[in-house]
């Protein structure tokens, strides 16, 4: 998945830390960095059920630990609109399995994953929630997945809700993670120090940010999103981030990257 961004003084610009309905939406869209798609509209698909769901639904339940298993079936769940079905699985997974990250990471994204769908108010609800499954998976084990989810995430919030610290907070521990991994640290650790300079972006840090971008550039030279934050400055920097950030798009959470890489080196 991909990873946190930063930056340093000015004061923060009032569109981006004025308390709005806008402003509070902004506190939804929770985590790495993803392309976007259209808002869903939920309908009542808990009764709606079709063969390769079911067969998903048992490979999760089956498998707890296996995050790709669980990614799969969540991504069929936004397909068919079953984001309480999808919801009520990992919480009965997580009762049986109280001591596996990985379901919690996938219950987090379960929630992040229905918030396109929710009204206004239960936005808002839905990505506090997340928070804090993604916090119970780093209480189980403080990987760099988690970290980066969890920091993303309240990278999400506008700055005045004061949860930005905390999102820095965890990519820095992301990229230091990433770090100790030398030339082994896969290209989606790219993420990260993007997410990381965001943070101090949204603080009006932007030197800062600016920092933290260069040197994610600097190991992950081919990195796209980085290289754009870096050529743009003002005002156009400011939309380009307000955009990623847009109220109203779905954040991807299907982690193809993780395993895609993975199957890319083992083909080599």
């Amino acid at each position: 998945m991909p990873p946190p961004r930063n930056r340093l003084t000015p004061s923060p610009s009032p569109a981006r830390n004025r308390l709005t309905p806008s402003g509070a939406l902004c506190i939804l869209l929770i985590l790495l960095g993803f392309p976007y798609v259209a808002l869903a509209v939920e309908g009542d698909l808990k009764k709606s059920s079709t063969p390769d769901l079911d067969t998903l639904e048992a490979r999760a339940v089956a498998n707890p630990d296996d995050l790709r298993a669980g990614a799969e079936y969540r991504q069929a769940c936004i397909a068919a609109e079953a984001y309480d079905r999808c919801l009520d699985v990992f919480e009965k997974l997580a009762e049986d399995h109280p001591g596996s990250d990985t379901v919690f990471l996938n219950w987090g994204y379960a929630y992040v994953d229905k918030i396109p769908a929710a009204g206004a108010v239960t936005q808002v609800i839905l990505a506090d929630t997340a928070l804090k499954r993604f916090s119970a998976a780093i209480e189980i084990e403080e990987s760099w997945l988690a970290l980066y989810t969890r920091g993303n995430s309240y990278v999400y919030w506008p700055a005045i809700f004061g949860r930005t610290k905390f999102g820095i907070a965890d990519l820095e521990k992301a990229v230091a993670a990433s770090e100790a991994l030398g030339e082994a640290a896969p290209a989606y650790h790219a993420h990260a120090y993007a997410a990381l300079g965001d943070g101090h972006w949204r603080l009006g840090e932007l030197e800062t940010a600016r920092e933290w971008w260069s040197k994610g550039l600097h190991r992950f030279p081919g990195d796209s999103d980085l290289k754009q934050r870096l050529e743009l400055e003002g005002k156009a920097l400011d939309e380009h981030l307000d955009a990623h950030y847009a109220i109203g798009k779905r954040v991807e959470t299907d982690l193809e990257e993780l395993w895609a890489e993975a199957e890319e080196e083992e083909s080599e």
